[in-house]
């Protein structure tokens, strides 16, 4: 005789997939933190004392700015907030990291936490002294100095993008425990719930 499991219940998600899903999430943090010291590095060895570099047909322009605000130049006067703003990110997604077991929501996590480590090493490291660094930007699209769009990096790109991810898995129904709510299910209550008040 073999226990069974009824119909409406579904078995606890295994471990292996949360760990996977931590691994991912961990995986992508770090190629971004990589990828985005790799390219300040390059930036400040290479364009320290020199013009823009045009590429792309003037699509993009490399343009080394050093950045006391946020992303895009925000809150340039008060440096010291953003690496407190980074450390509450940080501590947000490994809060979630304990339910995770989605790999687009570790993928979008990883960007996010990337994307924060990224320039928080900046703020850290870089002069003029610790939780005042300047972060490092390079990108500047169709302008040589940020006319058309602000000067960014890989970093905030990678944070821009995460978060634009985690936007659309929210909406999507996508949970971070690997579930999916229907959004026909919503749709299907809404127009009940819609009904029924008709029928008063």
């Amino acid at each position: 005789m073999t226990a069974t499991t009824p119909a409406d219940e579904k078995p606890a998600p295994p471990r292996r997939a949360r760990s996977k899903a931590i691994w991912v999430l961990v995986a992508v943090a770090a190629f971004i933190i990589l990828l985005d010291q790799l390219t300040k590095h390059f930036a400040t060895e290479e364009l320290t004392g020199r013009g823009p570099v045009r590429i792309l047909g003037g699509a993009v322009y490399l343009s080394l700015i050093r950045n006391s605000g946020a992303a895009f130049s925000l809150g340039s006067g008060h440096t010291w907030v953003f690496p407190l703003i980074a450390t509450a990110v940080l501590a947000w997604i490994t809060w979630m990291a304990f339910k995770l077991r989605s790999m687009p929501w570790a993928i979008a996590l990883g960007l996010v936490a990337g994307g924060a480590l990224g320039n928080f090493v900046d703020r850290i490291f870089r002069a003029p002294g610790p939780f005042q660094g300047h972060v490092v930007d390079m990108i500047s699209l169709f302008a040589p100095y940020g006319e058309k769009f602000a000067v960014f990096n890989i970093a905030d790109s990678a944070l821009s993008c995460g978060v634009v991810l985690a936007i659309i898995l929210e909406f999507s129904g996508r949970q971070r425990d690997g579930t999916r709510i229907p959004l026909r299910r919503k749709k299907a209550k809404a127009e009940d719930a819609g009904s029924g008040e008709g029928d008063k």
